[in-house]
């Protein structure tokens, strides 16, 4: 069972709220022409789409009694926030700029956080109708259709899957960076070649998780709503997601991401499969 199973919000309730998200989402998005797109003051992008999918999101997670901390929603204040011991963080559609390029790579983040760890994640994809569930304590799950809860314990992929051969990494597909290169060519000098895949929004993290990549270096800005999601998703399918620093030009690492900080801005960070890769016991 799902941590949050003592809630009165039905997983199934919950799935049903990111697939009917997702059917808001794809109506604009089908309607290419139509797509505005407005500058928030973070100088980051919002449509309409990212609206309506937060509106019924948000509808859906209150009936669970616990606050939702959505990237389109109310941002509470830390004084409020730091008391509370369950809450929902929600980006209604992570890679809005995929989005507006019509590519296809953007996601529905839903996680539930417990303190400053996530202990569950749903990021679902409706283009590519990929659906990625998990958490500590209950694994991590790959669909690629559409299912029930049951359906979803069931019959769908557990996650990892056996990493390839050569190691491979994530890069961001419109975040690259020195730090990133440096790290990437450290790995290469010790490890033999490295592959690199790119994708847009959390599936990044989900690629670590279901054992299509081995690393994914973020050395660019994040919010935690970017990221609690697939974190939980990754920390089910066994993988480590470490805050990093810079030093000397060299991201470094040793402690886990943590969510609810005063500040919502995310340090870097690192979400790796492979010990050996990347030092963790």
């Amino acid at each position: 069972m799902p941590p949050f199973s003592h809630s009165p919000l039905d997983p199934n309730v919950l799935l049903q709220a990111v697939y009917d998200a997702a059917d808001a989402i794809l109506e604009v998005y089908h309607q290419r022409e139509a797509i505005v797109a407005q500058t928030k003051s973070d100088n980051s992008p919002v449509t309409e789409a990212d609206l309506r999918a937060h509106k019924i999101l948000q509808a859906a997670l209150a009936t669970s009694g616990w606050p939702v901390l959505s990237e389109e929603g109310h941002h509470a204040d830390y004084y409020t926030r730091k008391s509370w011991e369950y809450f929902w963080v929600v980006d209604p559609l992570d890679g809005t700029k995929e989005f507006i390029k019509g590519n296809g790579e953007f996601t529905i983040n839903v996680a539930l956080v417990k303190g400053q760890e996530p202990v569950f994640g749903v990021v679902y994809s409706p283009v590519l109708n990929w659906l990625y569930v998990g958490g500590p304590g209950m694994g991590a799950y790959k669909s690629m259709q559409r299912v029930t809860w049951e359906e979803l314990l069931a019959q769908t992929m557990r996650l990892p899957a056996r990493l390839p051969e050569t190691i491979t990494v994530v890069a961001s597909r419109s975040h690259g960076s020195p730090e990133t290169e440096a790290l990437i060519g450290k790995w290469e000098a010790e490890h033999g070649r490295i592959e690199r895949v790119s994708m847009g929004s959390s599936l990044k993290i989900c690629l670590v998780a279901e054992g299509r990549a081995h690393a994914y270096p973020r050395i660019a800005p994040t919010m935690e709503w970017d990221t609690a999601a697939g974190h939980a998703v990754a920390l089910g399918a066994g993988c480590h997601m470490f805050r990093v620093e810079i030093v000397e030009g060299m991201p470094t690492w040793s402690q886990p991401l943590i969510y609810n900080k005063e500040n919502l801005l995310n340090p870097y960070f690192l979400v790796c499969a492979a010990p050996y890769l990347c030092g963790h016991a």
